[in-house]
């Protein structure tokens, strides 16, 4: 299920988003200011940023800078009520995706939210990190166009470390969203399971750059 954040400051207009977002399959979390917006992105991946341009405090140009200053490259659809062309200009040349002016159509943006869905999806199946270049629907890992043997588990622990990059997450995490309940590893079977990963992906892997040690917690991967 595609989640999505609703960053918008107008409460009637949060609450009609939300309800037609959930109605056509989407999970959606809200944030009333651009500040408790930040804090969520931070925190958790979303597949999908709705921003409202014009917020008090801190405006949806802000947010936007903010988030791409954290190399957050989650789309950002921006709502507002301004309609300039040097507004629309504005919004895209500072990282956001794609800009939908109010009062717009609920067909038009839920076809605008596809269409963005679509092609980020298309694009996430293939990465490169450090040494590897890595299709995670096809499972298969290449360095230089030569083959590189990962298991399955190593490429469902690089998938979920690259859905959450550049944000820390814990031994926990990976333990329950990789291995799940039935199985009882221990943290020390994450840990031995990165150090092969590391020798795989880093250029050196005894000085890695791309998966880091967070100490005491767990890990974050800077692709």
């Amino acid at each position: 299920m595609k989640k999505i954040l609703i960053i918008e400051d107008e409460a009637s207009m949060r609450l009609g988003l939300t309800d037609n977002l959930e109605f056509e399959g989407y999970a959606v979390e809200e944030a009333e200011n651009g500040k408790i917006g930040l804090e969520k992105v931070s925190q958790t991946t979303f597949d999908l940023i709705l921003l409202d341009i014009m917020m008090p405090e801190m405006s949806g140009y802000q947010v936007c800078k903010k988030i791409r200053a954290l190399s957050i490259d989650t789309p950002i659809l921006f709502l507002s009520a301004k309609g300039e062309e040097m507004d629309k200009v504005l919004g895209l040349e500072i990282g956001a995706d794609d800009y939908v002016q109010k009062p717009f159509s609920l067909m038009e943006l839920l076809a605008r939210i596809k269409a963005i869905l679509r092609r980020t999806s298309s694009q996430s199946n293939a990465v490169t990190i450090g040494r590897l270049h890595l299709d995670f629907e096809t499972l298969i890992a290449l360095e230089d166009g030569i083959n590189v043997k990962l298991s399955h588990k190593e490429f469902e622990i690089i998938q979920y470390l690259y859905q959450h990059k550049n944000q820390v997450v814990d031994r926990y995490a990976l333990l329950e969203n990789v291995w799940g309940y039935d199985n009882k590893p221990t943290t020390r079977t994450v840990d031995n399971f990165i150090v092969k990963l590391r020798q795989k992906i880093e250029q050196e892997h005894t000085s890695p750059r791309h998966i880091i040690t967070i100490h005491g917690v767990g890990y974050k991967l800077i692709p």
